[in-house]
């Protein structure tokens, strides 16, 4: 309860674009059919200065090692402080021109 988070497009766009935090513990999903799947709810914090794309994220060197880059079909990961530091730093300068392109791994 209170931990921050970021809010990621998975579907068209993808690509960071908020900050959110935990505002209820996990309890089961109502939407799920069957099966041990929880959810949380959470609540807006921040819109980032601008969009974070996953192209950007997977073509970055120094984001290599990330959760989001090195599993396919995550939907929750951890992201560690630095990473965290890095993607906001990245929010706040200009897209670069070829953001758009995902580096395949």
């Amino acid at each position: 309860l209170g931990d921050t988070a970021f809010f990621y497009h998975s579907n068209i766009g993808k690509a960071v674009v908020g900050i959110v935090k935990v505002v209820r513990e996990a309890y089961p999903d109502p939407t799920a059919d069957a099966g041990p799947w929880v959810c949380v709810d959470m609540q807006a914090v921040r819109s980032l200065p601008r969009p974070v794309t996953l192209a950007e994220i997977k073509a970055d060197p120094a984001l290599a090692d990330m959760a989001l880059v090195r599993l396919s079909r995550l939907s929750v990961g951890p992201v560690g402080d630095a990473e965290w530091r890095y993607i906001l730093a990245l929010a706040k300068r200009a897209a670069p021109a070829q953001a758009d392109r995902t580096r395949s791994r």
